[in-house]
């Protein structure tokens, strides 16, 4: 989002910057500042200066606004990148383990080997409780 504000910016400016140059070429003591027919101010060499200072900072900031956006968005990116490549290294992990205690149970199954359950050897342990289950 900061990206095409910072773009719209440089945009807005740029346009408005070309037009008033291209619709002001005359000289003289004071300008009458033109844009597309419509008279917006009639200036002096101070205030047209002036006006230029605050349009190149209106440009600098949408040129930090575009840079600081992508960045972000960059930033932002390579996080979700890290975090999409722990989850899947985490699903590979758990289909492992799945398919290795799927593996031995068969085996244990194959051999006629019973398997006693914590419950029955008298431990008092329990699994995690998730709320609402």
């Amino acid at each position: 989002m900061l990206i095409l504000l910072g773009l719209l910016l440089l945009a807005c400016t740029a346009a408005f910057v070309g037009l008033a140059i291209a619709d002001n070429l005359g000289g003289g003591p004071h300008y009458d500042v033109t844009v597309l027919g419509h008279h917006i101010a009639t200036m002096n060499g101070l205030a047209l200066f002036c006006a230029g200072l605050a349009l190149a900072l209106i440009f600098g900031l949408g040129c930090l606004m575009a840079m600081g956006g992508g960045a972000l968005y960059r930033r932002r990116s390579r996080r979700y990148r890290a975090l999409r490549h722990d989850a899947a290294a985490a699903d590979r992990e758990r289909d492992a383990l799945v398919a290795r205690r799927e593996n031995e149970e068969a085996a244990a199954a194959g051999a006629g080997a019973q398997r006693v359950s914590p419950a029955h050897t008298g431990s008092r342990r329990h699994g995690r409780h998730l709320f609402g289950h």
